[in-house]
């Protein structure tokens, strides 16, 4: 793994082999950064990465000039490894957070512009997620939500998804909230 673009640009991430991750594919990745490169505008973003694992997109997400991004994993060793790996890189804004992601979802009062989600593939409540990030108004107006999934998720029929993609076996499915 490696950051793809921006200031820490090339740095490989080294998580050690024992942790309970499937990190985003290097290409897959670079297939979503590419997409929102022409979306967002990452210095004025402040972002969330729920379910962060290793610290992936979060890492990414820094680089490119977030601010601020908030990672949330429930396994402690994985929010560990964020922290040495912002610290090693002498990276700010990045605040990682050990808790549930759904008790995260249902308690939060902070707003993000940027939400990444990649839960395990076999957890039950995948198709919950988008509907909690919008019940709980974590997401501002004009902010996005992006969701990695296994195939076997459909959210097409979501009146809230506005695009779907597939990288080799990782669906990315995006979410905006409507305009009223």
């Amino acid at each position: 793994m490696r950051i793809i673009s921006g200031y820490y640009r090339g740095r490989r991430i080294l998580p050690p082999t024992n942790l309970p991750v499937r990190p985003t594919t290097d290409m897959a990745k670079e297939a979503l950064f590419n997409i929102l490169t022409n979306t967002v505008d990452y210095e004025s973003t402040r972002a969330l990465d729920l379910f962060a694992g290793v610290g992936n997109i979060s890492l990414e997400l820094i680089s490119r000039g977030c601010p601020y991004v908030l990672a949330i994993d429930n396994n402690l060793n994985c929010i560990k490894f964020i922290k040495e790996t912002a610290k090693k890189f002498e990276m700010s804004g990045l605040l990682a957070m050990k808790a549930d992601v759904f008790k995260f979802l249902d308690q939060s009062k902070a707003k993000f512009d940027l939400i990444f989600a990649d839960p395990p593939y076999d957890n039950p409540d995948i198709s919950k997620i988008p509907g909690l990030v919008f019940e709980k108004g974590i997401l501002n107006e004009g902010g996005i939500f992006i969701l990695e999934h296994p195939k076997e998720c459909h959210f097409e029929a979501d009146p809230l998804c506005y695009d779907h993609r597939v990288y080799s076996r990782v669906n990315f499915s995006f979410f905006r909230q409507s305009p009223h």
